[in-house]
């Protein structure tokens, strides 16, 4: 069966996303639109404005065209936004690059995307450097290294601005031209640039406004990376839209995250379920006043229903909300809304609208299921992918020939018509024949008071089964063995599902987003377990 959004279509919006979040300034004009929350530097909705439309004049006099790609490369500021959307409002493309990017990883991204511009700061220049240096010698020279600060011998976005030149006006036409070509890894594989429309952008915008809109005024705190599509989205494009104050944070540290919720009295707070367990678990929160959080909605990855609880009890909330999506999407489907009276615990939440879903079993993928049975979720609406760049055969195996796209997440609808994620098709265990989902097991193991944090994945023996291994931080002074983590999962589950080996880390490894890195802990060194594998 097909799932459909109870919400009434939307027409798709084709304009601009420049347009899209900054094109009317009535009665918003005045008020703040980003504020630096270390420095308390602050651009109103006119200062942006006016920069943007500057800067993009500065780009177009500096011989950016229509189509050029330019790679913003820069950790979260209040300049980033100058800078995206200056270079849409110029006519180029945006790829965004993760921070973390070393110069080998931004080489790749630059040769793949085809990008002629990097925008960084001066501190990035290194990495910039050997990255360009690298495609230089290939001869696929980088036109121009700008910066969004101040580097001798480096234009910056203030330089361009100042240059007093021509607004540029290119011919933009939302539903075919590229506004962003963020990096994902979609279903499986190596990371893929992801053409997202202007229109599908805007309109994902649109969608999302039906069921979680920020107010004018409303304070919001920006610490997810802004090169990441939900960062992009939900801290920048859907908040300056709605005439919201953004308060930024270049990076995440959990000291400086509270402290700024307390000084800026901020509202809203978006996050990804590593920063959930902070907010439930550290010490550190019971030091600052976090009495002006209305709510904190939780996206990127699983977010298990008895952590989410006992944060929102710690933050005297009702309770996290939670949402879905992917890059591939724009990147929103689902979310849980703010006034929502009764959602059930661990749901994603309710589809926006002009959505349609599938969930199709793991065997067959041509057999629909019905409501309550899991598998592999399809989405189809205005908000899917142009498709991958310079990707056609995969791009053909995400999207078929009837427009659904496959997500590889595995879920459920319930009859009320809220989304349940279990889990990813591709990281689920096959033990003995029995699917074990790995979020699962993360979710109970985050309930022993003795783990900080945790992963699981499939490690294949010698005999060729496939059983789960868990990757266990101990709390501060913790004497927690193998043989312990394994027992308590065991007293709680089935008996397929039991943990079959523990190794202990400092940290497990993710991403920016919050991911658990899987494909890092698969590549571990084999080490000695509590029970042999």
């Amino acid at each position: 069966m097909v799932f459909r959004s109870d919400h009434p279509d939307i027409e798709p919006l084709d304009l601009p996303i420049h347009e899209a979040v900054l094109g009317d300034l009535n009665g918003r004009a005045h008020l703040p639109a980003l504020v630096d929350g270390v420095t308390g530097t602050a651009l109103t909705y006119a200062e942006l404005a006016e920069a943007t439309r500057r800067t993009a004049a500065g780009l177009a006099a500096a011989g950016v065209r229509p189509g050029d790609v330019v790679a913003l490369y820069s950790p979260n500021s209040i300049a980033y936004p100058v800078a995206l959307y200056a270079a849409s409002r110029a006519g180029a493309v945006v790829t965004t690059v993760s921070s973390l990017a070393t110069p080998g990883e931004l080489a790749g991204q630059l040769r793949d995307s085809r990008a002629r511009w990097i925008v960084t700061i001066a501190a990035f220049l290194p990495t910039a450097a050997a990255a360009a240096a690298e495609l230089a010698a290939e001869g696929h020279p980088i036109a121009e290294i700008v910066v969004c600060d101040r580097a001798p011998g480096h234009r910056s976005l203030a330089d361009l601005a100042a240059a007093g030149a021509e607004d540029p006006a290119p011919m933009i036409d939302p539903a075919r031209d590229l506004a962003v070509l963020p990096y994902s890894s979609g279903t499986t594989g190596l990371p893929k640039g992801v053409m997202l429309t202007h229109r599908s952008l805007a309109s994902n915008l649109a969608q999302t406004d039906a069921v979680h809109a920020t107010e004018p005024g409303e304070r919001i705190l920006a610490v997810l990376p802004f090169f990441h599509i939900y960062g992009m989205t939900a801290l920048l494009n859907q908040p300056l839209r709605s005439g919201s104050t953004v308060v930024v944070l270049p990076r995440f540290d959990l000291e400086q995250f509270l402290r700024t919720i307390q000084e800026q009295r901020i509202e809203g707070v978006f996050v990804a379920p590593p920063i959930v367990l902070a907010l439930a678990k550290h010490p550190l929160v019971d030091q600052y006043d976090l009495s002006s959080v209305r709510y904190v909605l939780s996206a990127a990855a699983p977010l298990d229903a008895d952590l989410a609880a006992a944060a929102a009890r710690r933050l005297g909330l009702p309770r996290i909300l939670q949402g879905y999506g992917m890059t591939e999407l724009s990147p929103v489907t689902h979310v849980v809304s703010l006034d929502d009276p009764n959602p059930p615990p661990g749901t994603v939440g309710r589809m926006v609208p002009s959505t349609e879903l599938r969930v199709v079993a793991l065997d067959d993928p041509a057999s629909d299921l019905p409501a309550g049975e899991s598998g592999e979720l399809l989405f189809r609406g205005p908000q899917v992918m142009k498709g991958y760049f310079g990707r056609q055969s995969e791009t053909d195996a995400m999207i078929d020939d009837d427009g659904w796209l496959h997500t590889g997440d595995v879920g459920y609808v319930d009859e009320r018509g809220y989304l349940f994620v279990v889990d990813r098709v591709k990281e689920l265990i096959k033990y003995k024949g029995y699917q074990v989902a790995p979020a699962e097991l993360e979710a109970l193991l985050l309930t022993h008071p003795e783990i900080a944090d945790a992963a699981v994945v499939g490690v294949t023996g010698e005999d060729g089964t496939e059983r789960p291994k868990a990757y266990v931080v101990r709390t501060p002074g913790s004497a927690l063995t193998g043989a312990q983590v394994e027992e308590y999962v065991a007293a709680q589950v089935a008996p397929y599902k039991k943990v079959r080996a523990v190794e202990f880390l400092d940290a497990v490894p993710k991403s920016a987003s919050g991911k658990i890195l899987r494909r890092e802990l698969r590549g571990r060194p084999r080490t000695a377990s509590a029970e042999p594998i």
